[in-house]
């Protein structure tokens, strides 16, 4: 699973993540090259296949300059989890951002800026903890992480043991949450960014570690979160000062969870 945010050298949202932005097209150059250097890991500690998922809103992946011997997914309205349930071994991220509210992170958020939190049975997760629980569910552990250093630890403590590079950090030390949805695209926008060559090499070096810790049967301890669930999402206020929120539930299966539409309701700020 790829997204944008989460690269060394994307300084910020509106600059570099639309398609619109003055570097949009830097970005997808630097995001392809980090994944390709995950693929390249991957393949050093045996992978036999690796899909790469372009999941940034946009499109974050520059299909001419993919590594060859990966395939490329687009085109996330299948819903979850896409294809994890055919024949893979492992799921992995690259290029991820913390989930909304996280400090010192940067450009955090969850799906977009206008989440406060959303949460899995009181357990708050972003983007990176809805994929890794549905992996969960299908027996797939979460391997390996890169991206800012606050999704790093995100991802560690929703994911003990997971393989993580940290290729920026965040500057910003308030969550933000006082923060309306644009406001809060512009707030945490700070952060130390490695080299882009010098991520490329972590990001190669640790993707093939990850894999090997898998072959050799290392075991990845997730957390549980068991059934029934309920997933609970809130929002931030509109500039009326309107804040809502949507509570779902399902018996036993998070991927239908994750698949049922919103419900927002008002609630008093």
């Amino acid at each position: 699973m790829t997204d944008l945010e989460g690269v060394a050298g994307v300084l910020n949202f509106e600059d570099w993540c639309l398609p619109e932005s003055r570097y949009y097209e830097v970005a997808k150059e630097l995001l392809t090259k980090e994944v390709n250097a995950a693929v390249d890991g991957f393949f050093a500690a045996g992978a036999s296949q690796v899909l790469v998922v372009d999941g940034h809103g946009a499109g974050g992946i520059n299909p001419v300059l993919l590594d060859q011997r990966a395939e490329l997914m687009r085109g996330l309205g299948m819903g979850w989890p896409f294809m994890m349930d055919d024949g893979y071994d492992v799921v992995a991220w690259v290029g991820q951002h913390a989930k909304a509210g996280s400090k010192y992170a940067h450009l955090a958020h969850t799906q977009w800026f206008n989440y406060l939190d959303l949460s899995i049975n009181d357990v708050s997760i972003g983007e990176f903890g809805q994929l890794a629980l549905c992996a969960q569910e299908l027996g797939l552990p979460a391997v390996f992480f890169s991206g800012d250093s606050a999704g790093c630890l995100e991802a560690q403590h929703l994911t003990p043991g997971i393989e993580t590079v940290s290729v920026k950090r965040g500057t910003t030390a308030v969550s933000g949450d006082h923060l309306d949805a644009k406001q809060y695209m512009r707030h945490n926008a700070g952060a130390i960014h490695r080299h882009p060559e010098r991520a490329r090499m972590l990001i190669r070096e640790g993707a093939e570690r990850a894999l090997r810790r898998f072959a050799s049967r290392h075991t990845l301890h997730q957390d549980a979160i068991t059934a029934p669930y309920e997933r609970v999402a809130v929002f931030r206020a509109d500039k009326a000062g309107t804040c809502t929120t949507s509570v779902e539930r399902h018996p036993d299966s998070l991927i239908a969870l994750l698949n049922i539409p919103y419900h927002e309701i008002p609630v008093s700020p």
